[in-house]
């Protein structure tokens, strides 16, 4: 199965460099929040547009497998938010080697949310 994870273009050079990728959401570290917030195919244009419409940095979708990660021994829950939802939820520093793909990420004149290539 395969998450997600937006990312800042700097934020993720930076995880490349160190070998480990430890933000949890825009502005927030792992260690900060204990985990990094992750989103299945469908939950992702609605974080993006909730969270990242106002960034004005060069954004990264980091596409990230599952059973990799648990291979590896890095933990990941699927975690009831408040309203109901289910977000995946990655309990450790991201190995920036096990990051399966990295997507272009934007948003259009529409501020709609776009990946290349598309989900």
């Amino acid at each position: 199965m395969l998450i997600y994870h937006l990312s800042t273009v700097s934020d993720w050079e930076a995880a490349q460099a160190a070998g480990t990728y430890e933000i949890s959401t825009r502005g927030l570290t792992i260690s900060e929040v204990g985990f990094i917030h992750a989103s299945t195919a469908e939950q992702v244009a609605g974080v993006a547009e909730l969270f990242y419409l106002d960034c004005e940095e060069e954004l990264v979708l980091l596409v990230i497998d599952v059973d990799a990660l648990t291979g590896a021994g890095v933990p990941v829950r699927f975690e009831e938010i408040e309203g109901g939802q289910v977000f995946p939820h990655i309990y450790a520093p991201l190995p920036s080697d096990l990051v399966v793909e990295v997507r272009a990420a934007s948003f259009d004149e529409n501020d709609r949310f776009v990946v290349t290539p598309a989900l």
